[in-house]
Order: C-alpha cells, then structure tokens, then sequence
C-alpha cells in the first residue's frame, strides 16, 4: 500500500528519528482495526531508512501485527498492558505509582501539550500514555517530547525489560526509540540498573477499558484546549 510520505529528504538523521517515534507511537497503541491498517505503511516508511538496526527492532512486532489474528492481537494487549502492572505504558506510574506525587506528573504532560498549540483529544487515555508521548514527540513538538521521553527514561527502560521477560514482540519498538540516541543516555545494562534511575517503583496497578474499541488520541493543528 502507497501512502504519504512520512518525512522530507532535507533533514534525513532527524526525520528518520521522528519517524521511528510515529512508528513505535502505532505500535504500541491498542490493535484496532485503524492501527493494523497502517501495518504495510509502517513497513514501507522502514524500507526507505538508511540504519539496518532499528528497522528491524520496529520489524519484530509490525511482523507480528501483520500475521496475528485481529481479535488474538486484541486479547494478547490487553492481558499485556491491561491486566498486569509489570508492563504497564504509563510512564509515571514507573516512578510515582498511584500517589499524590504522580498528580503534578501528569500536570507536566498536559501542560506540554496545551503549550505546543495543538488540539489534544485524548480520548480518555491518561496524558503519560507512552504511545500519546511518541505521537506527541512526532507530530506536535520533537524538542518537547524527546525532553519528556529523557525524563521518563527509567520508565522506558523498565517497560523494556519486563516486556523482553515476557518474551513479547512489542520490546521492539520500546528499544528502536532508545536505538535513535536521543531519549537514553547511558543505556542501562540490566534492569536493577534501570530500576536505580527511580527512587520510588509503582504501588498499584493502572490499566483502562479497551472492550469499547480502543483509544484513539489527535493531535491537530489550532488553539489549544
């Protein structure tokens, strides 16, 4: 399948890094049917990059989302993500679990948004969402979003690993965002490593209700809500 083009050929190294974000953004996002039929765009936007190795990390689970059964990918997401609080997405649970501390947390990703002058429609989801934060990061402002993924880079660290203990295809496109060198800086070796970064691990599960069909969220030029 033919689409638009995902990035101009005058700033390759930078656009390529926005991209695999918008990538992993879809990736990771809940396998409705609007995501699976961006499967071949995805891989397409792949094919064209320059670096061998983070195509293939982003390869392992849009392989995985083109030969899956739809309502086998659906279930598998939500025992996932959902179900469990060890491989949760929502980055500030990581650090501040359910506490009061996570609630000025969250404050920081609404304000980013409102401050980037885009139309923000959540769609229900929590702002610290990692799929909202790579689409952010891609499509709003870069600077910003990449400055949120770097905070919150024990948060990705430890999604990452729990899901390689899972043995779960989606580690993939946690690690080709930590791949581009922006967003970790070192890179944790292990996971004890990773769980340093934080002073205080999650207390209580979070998850949300995707039996409605999923959650999509906008970000569109305009006057911010």
């Amino acid at each position: 399948m033919r689409g638009p083009r995902l990035f101009a050929r005058r700033s390759r190294a930078t656009d390529e890094g926005t991209v695999i974000r918008l990538i992993a953004s879809w990736c990771l996002s809940y396998p409705d049917d609007e995501v699976l039929g961006r499967v071949d765009l995805m891989r397409a936007a792949l094919a064209e990059m320059d670096d061998p190795q983070t195509p293939h990390l982003l390869r392992q689970i849009t392989d995985h989302l083109a030969n899956g059964d739809p309502a086998a990918l659906r279930r598998e997401y939500i025992e996932l993500f959902d179900l469990s609080k060890r491989h949760t997405l929502y980055l500030s649970y990581w650090s501040d679990g359910d506490t009061r501390r996570r609630g000025a947390s969250l404050g920081e990703f609404k304000q980013a948004y409102r401050d980037s002058g885009f139309l923000v429609d959540l769609r229900g989801e929590l702002p610290d969402h990692l799929p909202i934060v790579l689409e952010f990061s891609a499509r709003a402002d870069p600077g910003r979003g990449v400055e949120l993924l770097e905070k919150h880079r024990a948060a990705l660290e430890l999604i990452r690993f729990a899901l390689l203990g899972a043995e779960s295809p989606y580690a993939g496109a946690v690690a080709a965002v930590e791949k581009q060198g922006e967003v970790i800086k070192p890179r944790p070796d292990t996971r004890l490593e990773a769980g340093d970064l934080v002073s205080v691990g999650p207390a209580e599960a979070v998850g949300s209700d995707r039996a409605a069909g999923g959650t999509r969220y906008v970000f569109r030029a305009g006057k911010p809500l």
